[in-house]
């Protein structure tokens, strides 16, 4: 009985593919070479988010078993984020504290994100990159962001496309950063 505790999940291997594929993601050079997404924590932490709230949204509209992959993909995110506090060497009584502000910054920026894909509105999604990933403020223009907004749309519309059988055997199809002028 204790040992169910400690038993993966039978989505172990999914989740381990679909965590790969966004940080797969994350990693295209032409995101901060051409983008201009500052390459630091703090910048993939801002793709990381991005990428992890189109695949989470996509997983909850399918069928059983995406909406609990998309729940144990969101759990996956955080303790990857952990580890990774941890091996750049931030203390152990640190962690918790800024997994907290990155739990709190991922689901303020996974609500407006959201908002935005969920109203279908390309302003307020850039307004919301803009602000987030470039530190700018959206009254002043979107600039880099619209860029990144296109992605954004299009990385959202080949996932649409792709049916349950892709995400749990197959990558998610995230689009090269390079293909969107």
């Amino acid at each position: 009985m204790i040992f169910a505790m400690f038993r993966r999940s039978g989505n172990e291997r999914v989740i381990d593919r679909l965590h790969g594929d966004i940080v797969a993601a994350v990693r295209q050079p032409s995101l901060y070479a051409d983008y201009g997404v500052n390459d630091t924590f703090e910048g993939r932490f801002e793709l990381l988010t991005l990428f992890a709230t189109l695949l989470v949204r996509r997983l909850a509209l399918l069928p059983p078993p995406a909406p609990e992959a998309a729940q144990e993909l969101t759990d996956r995110v955080f303790s990857e984020l952990d580890a990774a506090m941890r091996e750049m060497g931030v203390g152990d009584l640190a962690v918790p504290k800024r997994i907290k502000k990155f739990a709190d910054a991922f689901l303020g920026r996974r609500n407006a994100y959201d908002m935005a894909l969920g109203a279908d509105s390309q302003d307020q999604l850039a307004a919301a990159l803009a602000r987030n990933v470039y530190g700018q403020d959206p009254a002043e223009g979107t600039g880099k962001a619209a860029r990144l907004c296109r992605y954004a749309l299009a990385a959202q519309a080949a996932l649409a496309a792709a049916p349950l059988e892709t995400f749990m055997k197959g990558s998610a199809p995230f689009p090269k950063a390079e293909a969107i002028e």
